[in-house]
């Protein structure tokens, strides 16, 4: 089947960005101490990129006064780290989830799920960077994001189908690269103030936790096998539909390409809950849309990276289907951001995850 002939944006009919709010407006069951992470949870210390971008939710919320104090308050327990996907929330990377932080909300049917704004790029808390600037431009980004982007979304939601769309035309899977993406939302809000869109032009990645929530929300309305997805730095692991529980193993780290004079750099093991997209069809089921990444990745793809989608997606919903991935011992590929274990430099490079399959083994159909 000829990639242009896959209607990948399927599992986001009917999906719209509507708002943006605090997660104390969103979730005010939620205490300040607890902070919502990716992947399931953590059955150890966190990895450093996590400690670090809690240690800056932290001080973002004046929960401590300098990250030496917010340090201790890890350590001692005083506060609790919980997967964000069981709240209704996807977050990318290491970034750490606190009370203040925005959020986008996107609804398809009766479904609602969340993800966090993100400050731009590098420095940035999704990296797991203890730079103080992430701070300082995620405080900023909430004035323009309240004075320009707000009302115009509320006054006109936007649908992810489109940009979905748009993205897949131009030849991005809408997970690694989502440059197209991000232009077709900039299109679609109208009555933004020049400043916030050029701002919102200079952040190609800012799309992106909209569409990772309209997987979060996808994965629900379609009522799928997995409910939630993704790695926390440690273990990857999946929560199946009606469960509590997660079902998680050790990961290992993406097969990726590094960026020049990283190579020296140890990588962390698969983290964040962007696996959702990928899941719900896109990402690294969407490879024969992206021949350009494709290409670039030839080295870390398997030999199967363009046809294996096609052993995977239920034709009804075209998200994953659970009970193929067990038949056929094939998992399904997730695109990734690689970082540095140690927290030091950041990002390190790209490339991609293929979860265990023993994962998948007690996921109902």
């Amino acid at each position: 089947m000829a990639a242009e002939s896959i209607d990948y944006a399927r599992p986001f009919r009917d999906a719209v960005w509507f708002d943006i709010l605090s997660r104390a407006a969103a979730h005010p069951e939620l205490p300040a101490t607890v902070l919502l992470h990716a992947g399931p949870p953590f059955r150890g210390a966190p990895p450093a990129p996590v400690q670090n971008a809690a240690i800056q939710a932290l001080l973002f919320e004046g929960l401590a006064p300098d990250a030496a104090a917010a340090r201790d308050l890890l350590l001692r327990g005083d506060v609790e780290l919980r997967p964000a996907q069981d709240h209704g929330m996807v977050t990318p990377l290491a970034q750490v989830v606190s009370g203040s932080m925005l959020l986008v909300a996107v609804r398809q049917r009766d479904q609602l799920c969340h993800a966090p704004i993100i400050e731009g790029a590098a420095p940035a808390l999704r990296f797991g960077s203890a730079d103080p600037e992430c701070r300082r431009r995620l405080r900023d980004a909430a004035v323009w994001i309240g004075a320009s982007l707000a009302p115009s979304l509320r006054r006109e939601p936007l649908r992810l189908d489109e940009l979905i769309r748009a993205a897949i035309a131009a030849g991005e899977e809408c997970h690694a690269a989502t440059g197209a993406a991000n232009a077709a939302m900039i299109s679609g809000l109208h009555g933004l103030d020049p400043q916030c869109a050029a701002r919102l032009h200079a952040c190609p990645a800012f799309v992106l936790p909209i569409l990772m929530a309209g997987a979060g929300a996808a994965l629900r309305t379609h009522r799928c096998g997995v409910e939630a997805i993704g790695g926390n730095g440690v273990d990857f692991g999946v929560r199946r539909r009606g469960a509590a529980a997660w079902s998680q193993m050790p990961a290992q780290p993406p097969r990726g390409v590094r960026f020049a004079g990283l190579d020296g750099a140890v990588p962390l093991a698969a983290i964040g809950d962007s696996a959702v997209i990928d899941f719900c069809g896109l990402g690294g089921q969407a490879l024969p849309a992206a021949p350009s990444l494709a290409a670039d990745w030839r080295a870390v793809l398997p030999d199967d990276a363009l046809t294996r989608r096609h052993g995977l997606i239920d034709p009804s919903s075209g998200i994953v289907d659970p009970a193929r991935i067990v038949r056929d011992a094939v998992p399904p590929l997730i695109n990734l951001a690689v970082l540095d274990r140690e927290g030091a430099a950041g990002l390190i490079g790209r490339g991609v995850y293929a979860p265990p399959v023993g994962l998948f083994a007690a996921v109902p159909r």
